[in-house]
């Protein structure tokens, strides 16, 4: 799995003009699937993300989290950080899970997050979105399950 976190003030999705997702001080999470990602992946991930210290406490240090700060989730799928630009101009999305392996993991990384109390939104999946990220700091993460967990 992938995903760029991105520290925000307020982030929302839009869908054919109609916000279906808002959350004020938090995380934007562009989540990307693999065909080879499990509920391993998906369950790490998740657990990194909340914990990630990328907020400041009294001092301005970046020290606590998520949960530390009680922020909010917008977590939206998106499956171009799997393109491949090696070759030519078009990218290949062939790194990319198909929605029957996609769809479930990304609702798994949902509930999880419900499960730990974090107020989450979500857009849809597949769907043509419009997402607004007021990226605070600017703070942005890559993460990639491959890498982390070797």
């Amino acid at each position: 799995m992938r995903a760029v976190v991105q520290r925000v003030r307020c982030s929302s999705v839009k869908i054919d003009g109609k916000t279906v997702g808002e959350i004020g001080r938090g995380l934007n999470v562009l989540l990307g699937i693999s065909p080879e990602d499990t509920e391993k992946e998906c369950d790490f991930l998740l657990d990194k993300i909340v914990k990630l210290r990328i907020f400041g406490d009294e001092n301005g240090k970046l020290n606590r989290s998520l949960l530390d700060v009680q922020g909010e989730l917008l977590v939206i799928s998106q499956f171009t950080l799997f393109a491949d630009c090696r070759h030519g101009r078009r990218p290949s999305f062939l790194g990319a899970a198909r929605p029957e392996t996609a769809i479930p993991l990304y609702e798994r990384f949902l509930q999880r997050a419900h499960d730990l109390g974090i107020f989450t939104q979500c857009g849809e999946f597949g769907a043509d979105m419009l997402v607004h990220i007021d990226n605070d700091g600017p703070v942005t993460i890559l993460l990639d399950t491959k890498e982390l967990l070797g």
